[in-house]
Protein backbone atom coordinates (compact mmCIF):
# COMPACT_ATOMS: atom_id res chain seq x y z
CA UNK A 1 0.00 0.00 0.00
CA UNK A 2 1.30 3.79 -0.68
CA UNK A 3 0.17 7.03 1.20
CA UNK A 4 0.50 10.15 0.29
CA UNK A 5 0.42 13.08 3.19
CA UNK A 6 -0.19 16.55 1.94
CA UNK A 7 0.31 19.48 3.76
CA UNK A 8 0.98 23.54 2.88
CA UNK A 9 -2.38 24.73 1.86
CA UNK A 10 -4.23 27.50 3.15
CA UNK A 11 -5.39 31.44 2.44
CA UNK A 12 -3.09 33.90 0.56
CA UNK A 13 -3.85 37.01 -0.85
CA UNK A 14 -3.23 37.55 -4.60
CA UNK A 15 0.19 38.21 -5.62
CA UNK A 16 0.96 35.73 -2.20
CA UNK A 17 3.11 32.78 -1.97
CA UNK A 18 2.83 29.23 -0.94
CA UNK A 19 4.42 26.06 -0.99
CA UNK A 20 2.48 22.71 -1.10
CA UNK A 21 4.43 19.40 0.21
CA UNK A 22 3.29 15.64 -0.42
CA UNK A 23 5.33 12.86 0.89
CA UNK A 24 4.62 9.38 -0.19
CA UNK A 25 4.76 6.08 2.39
CA UNK A 26 4.56 2.62 2.32
CA UNK A 27 5.91 -0.62 0.05
CA UNK A 28 7.54 1.55 -3.21
CA UNK A 29 9.78 -0.18 -5.07
CA UNK A 30 9.96 2.48 -7.79
CA UNK A 31 8.51 5.92 -8.13
CA UNK A 32 8.00 6.83 -12.06
CA UNK A 33 6.77 10.17 -11.04
CA UNK A 34 4.56 12.37 -8.72
CA UNK A 35 2.34 15.33 -10.07
CA UNK A 36 0.07 17.84 -8.87
CA UNK A 37 -3.72 18.74 -9.67
CA UNK A 38 -6.67 20.78 -8.73
CA UNK A 39 -9.63 20.65 -8.58
CA UNK A 40 -12.22 24.40 -8.50
CA UNK A 41 -15.35 24.14 -7.76
CA UNK A 42 -17.45 22.66 -10.84
CA UNK A 43 -14.58 22.42 -13.03
CA UNK A 44 -12.58 18.78 -13.96
CA UNK A 45 -9.66 17.77 -11.89
CA UNK A 46 -6.37 19.16 -14.35
CA UNK A 47 -3.11 18.68 -14.11
CA UNK A 48 -1.21 21.19 -12.87
CA UNK A 49 2.75 20.17 -12.85
CA UNK A 50 4.43 17.06 -12.98
CA UNK A 51 7.92 15.64 -12.38
CA UNK A 52 9.33 12.35 -14.01
CA UNK A 53 11.94 10.04 -12.22
CA UNK A 54 14.59 11.65 -14.60
CA UNK A 55 13.62 15.10 -14.02
CA UNK A 56 11.88 16.49 -16.70
CA UNK A 57 9.02 18.59 -15.58
CA UNK A 58 5.95 19.90 -17.49
CA UNK A 59 3.39 22.35 -16.58
CA UNK A 60 0.03 23.39 -17.30
CA UNK A 61 0.40 26.78 -19.32
CA UNK A 62 -1.45 28.80 -16.79
CA UNK A 63 1.11 28.54 -14.05
CA UNK A 64 3.85 28.62 -16.24
CA UNK A 65 6.61 31.00 -14.59
CA UNK A 66 4.38 31.20 -11.37
CA UNK A 67 4.82 27.86 -9.83
CA UNK A 68 7.73 25.38 -9.77
CA UNK A 69 7.32 21.94 -9.45
CA UNK A 70 10.72 19.88 -7.28
CA UNK A 71 11.08 16.66 -5.43
CA UNK A 72 13.54 14.98 -2.80
CA UNK A 73 13.64 11.52 -4.28
CA UNK A 74 15.38 10.05 -1.17
CA UNK A 75 12.08 10.88 0.65
CA UNK A 76 9.87 10.52 -2.16
CA UNK A 77 8.74 14.20 -1.25
CA UNK A 78 7.31 16.54 -4.24
CA UNK A 79 6.62 20.26 -3.36
CA UNK A 80 4.95 22.75 -5.24
CA UNK A 81 5.93 25.82 -4.79
CA UNK A 82 3.46 28.75 -6.04
CA UNK A 83 4.16 32.00 -6.68
CA UNK A 84 2.27 35.55 -8.03
CA UNK A 85 -1.19 33.27 -6.74
CA UNK A 86 -3.82 34.78 -8.90
CA UNK A 87 -7.96 34.08 -7.51
CA UNK A 88 -8.38 31.59 -10.03
CA UNK A 89 -5.54 29.41 -8.71
CA UNK A 90 -8.30 28.59 -6.10
CA UNK A 91 -8.83 24.96 -5.51
CA UNK A 92 -8.22 21.48 -4.19
CA UNK A 93 -5.09 21.05 -4.74
CA UNK A 94 -3.66 16.70 -4.81
CA UNK A 95 -0.85 15.12 -4.99
CA UNK A 96 -0.17 12.19 -7.33
CA UNK A 97 2.00 9.50 -7.89
CA UNK A 98 3.03 6.58 -10.32
CA UNK A 99 4.16 4.09 -8.56
CA UNK A 100 4.95 0.40 -8.40
CA UNK A 101 4.63 -0.95 -5.39
CA UNK A 102 5.79 -4.63 -3.71
CA UNK A 103 2.19 -4.73 -3.39
CA UNK A 104 1.26 -5.09 -7.14
CA UNK A 105 4.05 -5.50 -9.89
CA UNK A 106 2.58 -2.45 -12.59
CA UNK A 107 2.69 0.95 -12.52
CA UNK A 108 -0.02 2.35 -10.59
CA UNK A 109 -1.72 6.10 -9.64
CA UNK A 110 -2.30 7.00 -5.73
CA UNK A 111 -3.80 10.14 -4.85
CA UNK A 112 -3.61 12.26 -1.73
CA UNK A 113 -6.71 13.46 0.14
CA UNK A 114 -6.56 16.94 -1.18
CA UNK A 115 -5.64 19.97 0.56
CA UNK A 116 -7.77 23.58 -0.48
CA UNK A 117 -5.66 26.96 -1.39
CA UNK A 118 -7.77 29.58 -1.32
CA UNK A 119 -6.57 32.74 -2.91
CA UNK A 120 -8.66 36.06 -2.07
CA UNK A 121 -8.07 39.22 -4.34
Amino acid sequence: QVRLVESGGGWVQAGGSLRLSCAASGSILSMHAMAWYRQAPGKQRELVARIHSGGSTNYVDSVKGRFTISRDSAKNTVYLQMSSLKAEDTAVYYCNALVTSSDWPYPTDYWGQGTQVTVSS
